[in-house]
């Protein structure tokens, strides 16, 4: 009897230990911040450039707050126009993220550090890590310049918009599946949407920047445990003298912020919104490698299997790319 006791009682602890050890559940936030301010106007001796800088973050936040985990990258999206107003940029182009130009983005030279922006990119993640947000958003800024000499020693770029992106992330951050560990990428593609288009006597012309964005998770298996996918549409309009027509510093939401009044639900197959959609999408990917959702067969960037047309009938060739560019730089 004894025996028996001591041996419920070596169950119990080990159960205890094993509980105590596991790693606990953190939330899974994304944030984009769009801002079309630097767009420029056409002359006699420069095309003009519509123009849309797009922050984003990926955070992994504790219960109590902290950020366990954290990626930053930004994504210009830029296209030319003439003083007729005529789109002189291939429509066709993509364009790469801040990080992805890695040394091509060419800040290094006009750095009073020499480091060129993924590296002050990857500063400024350290350097956040195990805060608060109120310690993020506590940091001293002057004109959206860091001043903390234990913080501009590394990092002198604007941080305004990161730190804005930040404060979103951690705000919308939830319960996805996440555990404390768990590794953390970002992926961004960029490029124009179907609205772009040149201007004529019928209307002004327009650039759409049409970006989409993925926060995921990675167990050490590379089992994905948590993704958040969004996209963003900012237009940028212009007139048939090249003069730039629309609001270049308002509030851009993306498709997620935007939910139900993006009114994609009526022509849906699904009677289902863009962003339940996306939800559902990031469902169906949860436990798989970045191979399976690769592999998800497709029909002209739809969905094709019955297991997933269920809850996603929209095109997704770009929510698939976010997942794999996610994976190749998770950390």
């Amino acid at each position: 009897m004894k025996k028996f006791i001591s041996l419920l009682l070596c169950v119990a602890l080990v159960m205890t230990m094993f509980t105590a050890c596991s790693a606990k559940g953190v939330k899974t936030g994304l944030a984009v911040v769009s801002s079309a301010g630097s767009s420029k106007e056409a002359t006699d001796e420069k095309d003009g450039t519509a123009q849309v800088d797009s922050t984003a973050v990926a955070v992994l936040v504790d219960d109590k707050g902290v950020i366990k985990n954290i990626v930053i990258d930004v994504v210009q999206t830029k296209f030319n126009f003439s003083t007729t107003g005529e789109i002189t940029t291939d429509l066709a182009k993509t364009f790469d993220s801040k990080k992805e130009r890695g040394d091509d983005y060419n800040m290094r030279g006009a750095s009073p550090i020499g480091k060129e922006w993924y590296e002050q990119a990857e500063a400024l993640e350290k350097y956040v890590t195990g805060k608060t947000l109120a310690e993020v958003k506590g940091i001293a800024i002057e004109g959206g310049y860091p001043t903390d000499e234990d913080l501009t020693s590394s990092v002198t770029m604007n941080i305004a918009s990161i730190i804005s992106a930040i404060e979103k992330a951690v705000n919308n951050a939830k319960d996805l599946g996440a555990k404390a560990g768990d590794q953390l990428g970002l992926g961004i593609t960029s490029g124009s949407g179907s609205k772009t288009k040149n201007a004529s006597a019928e209307g002004d012309g327009m650039v759409q920047a049409y970006s989409h964005y993925g926060a995921v998770s990675f167990d050490k298996s590379g089992k994905i445990t948590s993704s958040i996918i969004d996209a963003s549409q900012t237009n940028v309009a212009f007139s048939t003298e090249g003069k730039l027509t629309s609001e270049l510093t308002g509030d851009f939401k993306t498709k997620l912020e935007l939910g139900d009044a993006y009114d994609m639900k009526k022509a849906s197959a699904i009677g289902k919104e863009w962003f339940e959609q996306s939800e559902g999408f990031c469902d169906y990917i949860k436990g798989k490698k970045v191979s399976d959702v690769t592999g998800i067969a497709l029909t002209d960037g739809y969905p094709a299997g019955d297991d997933l047309l269920s809850s996603v009938t929209m095109h997704i060739t770009d929510m698939i790319a976010v997942v794999e560019e996610a994976g190749a730089v998770a950390k």
